[in-house]
This record gives structure tokens, C-alpha cells and sequence, in this order.
């Protein structure tokens, strides 16, 4: 998991498209989250509250490193330390992991609850909720962030006045093999996911027919569709170029590199618009009345 070569070369296009990016993302984002903190009324107990809960969180710590980027890009040029830009760069691929389990633990929770015909699913005290929680984030900040500071772009240019140059670090057999696998096993998942999700929702439009608008466990897994079409926009791309990117970098290593991996900088920024998920809670919820007002009328 490393970062693309983004260094005081990187041409004015590149830079006003990142620049633009993330800054939207990171006015978009904080707007989101702020109007989203009405959810947690729900159930403490709910397994969605938490997963909910722990994206907000997860969000919140990735969008806080965003103006460090925009810093960079602006400056182009890196005065906060090496160990720092390497918390900013991991911060971002972290991020994806992060926020794909937690989609992941809704739309599963969503498709247990359909087959099971289960209002939802609960933990049995508040107090398993925040342990489920914790140990996640354990294994995420205490093993397995640590492990990716130390290693993160120990092969690649650490110039001073750079940052986010760790592309050289794919040229290891072992990086290579670890990235393939985790973009196989996402678009993977994603796909199954997809092929489940449309399932749910043709059998559903097949029994309820145009009444199905009106029901609000229909409208709860148009809101799972929504998760499962984020994973799809963000990260899938960034996936599935980076298998290329990665061949690249690890077969051709003496080929010039610089406009793949500016290419790459962008598909990841892209991955960032998912901090914007926040807001499928707040128009399914708006929509999904709508259409009952509009069922009562009728």
C-alpha cells in the first residue's frame, strides 16, 4: 500500500485537478458528517448504528489529514518531517480499508436481516457495541498502522522537500504480491455484493410491485444499493488500475513511470469522495417519506 510519486514536478494540471479534489472533498465531507450525527438517535445497540458510528469516525480522522495535502499541492514543497508525510500518505490508504469493512458490516447486517425477516440486528448491551468497536480499531491502529509507518516507503526517496514518493517501494516482490491480493479480494467482494444487493431488490420490486416505493424495507435496501454503487464509483477504479499500475512498476521498473503514477494520484483522490457516503442516509431518508406521503395520498 503506497503512494504515488508526487513530487515538485508534478505538472499544473495534475495539481489544480488534486488541488480542486480535495478540496471539495473535504468542504463536501465535513458538511456530510455534520448533517448526518442525527442518525446515531437510533438504537446504541444496532449493529448499522455502530458501523455508522465508526465511518463517521473513520472519516473524520482521514478528513483532518486532507489539508496537509492540500499544503503540499500548494506549496510543493514538504517541511513537517518525513515520519508525518508518511502518516498523511498511509492515512489515505487506511482509509479505504477502514471505511470498506464497515460497508461491508451493513450490507451484510442488511442482507441477514432480509433473509432472517428481522427488523434489525442487535448486540445484546450498548456495552458489546463499543467492545465490537474497539476491537477493530485495536487491530487497525495497534497492529496492523503501526506496521505500515515503519515499513511505509522505506524503498522509496525521502528528498527533503518531498512527500508521497513511495512508489518505488512496488518494485518489491512482497509489495506487489500484497497489493494484488487486496485489490483481487475487494473487486471480488464488491461484485458479489452487487449480484446480491440487485437480487434482494428484484425479488422485492417482483412481489410489491410499484407499492414497493411505499415500504420502508425496500427503501432500506435501495440505501445498501447506494454503499455497494459508493464502492463501485471510488474504489473499484483505483483497484482495478492499480493491478495495473502495480505490473507496471514491478515488471518495468526502467520504464518512465511519472505520468502513470500523476494517473494513479488522481484514482486515489478519487477513493476520498467516499467521505461523502454520509449523505445516502439523509436523501434516502427524505426520499423514502416522500414516497410514503405520496402511497397515503394515493
Amino acid at each position: 500500500m503506497n503512494d504515488t510519486n508526487t513530487t515538485d514536478v508534478l505538472p499544473d494540471p495534475f495539481r489544480y485537478t488534486l488541488l480542486t479534489m480535495y478540496t471539495v472533498i473535504l468542504v463536501v465531507g465535513v458538511g456530510s458528517i455534520a448533517l448526518m450525527i442525527d442518525t446515531l438517535k437510533s438504537s446504541g445497540r444496532s449493529v448499522t448504528t455502530m458501523a455508522v458510528f465508526n465511518l463517521i469516525a473513520a472519516h473524520t480522522l482521514f478528513l483532518l489529514t486532507v489539508p496537509f495535502r492540500l499544503y503540499f499541492y500548494v506549496c510543493r514543497h514538504w517541511d513537517l518531517g518525513t515520519w508525518f508525510c508518511k502518516l498523511i500518505s498511509a492515512m489515505i490508504h487506511a482509509h479505504i480499508y477502514i471505511v470498506f469493512i464497515f460497508y461491508l458490516i451493513i450490507l451484510v447486517v442488511r442482507f441477514i436481516t432480509f433473509f432472517s425477516r428481522r427488523d434489525r440486528l442487535e448486540f445484546y448491551r450498548r456495552v458489546h457495541a463499543l467492545a465490537a468497536s474497539v476491537a477493530i480499531w485495536v487491530v487497525i491502529l495497534v497492529v496492523i498502522f503501526p506496521v505500515t509507518i515503519v515499513e511505509y516507503g522505506s524503498e522509496g526517496r525521502n528528498s527533503t522537500g518531498q512527500c508521497f514518493d513511495y512508489g518505488n517501494a512496488l518494485r518489491d516482490e512482497g509489495a506487489a504480491i500484497i497489493n494484488y491480493l487486496l485489490c483481487a479480494v475487494l473487486l471480488l467482494v464488491t461484485a458479489v455484493l452487487l449480484a446480491v444487493q440487485l437480487w434482494i431488490l428484484g425479488t422485492m420490486y417482483k412481489k410489491y410491485g410499484n407499492t414497493a416505493l411505499s415500504r420502508q424495507e425496500f427503501w432500506a435496501q435501495v440505501k445498501s444499493l447506494f454503499f455497494v454503487m459508493v464502492i463501485l464509483v471510488c474504489f473499484a477504479p483505483y483497484h482495478a488500475f492499480r493491478i495495473y499500475y502495480v505490473t507496471i512498476m514491478y515488471m518495468e521498473p526502467d520504464s518512465p513511470l511519472q505520468l502513470l503514477q500523476w494517473r494513479n494520484e488522481i484514482f486515489l483522490a478519487v477513493t476520498a469522495f467516499s467521505c461523502w457516503d454520509m449523505l445516502i442516509f439523509v436523501n434516502t431518508k427524505r426520499w423514502s417519506s416522500i414516497q410514503s406521503r405520496c402511497a397515503i395520498c394515493r
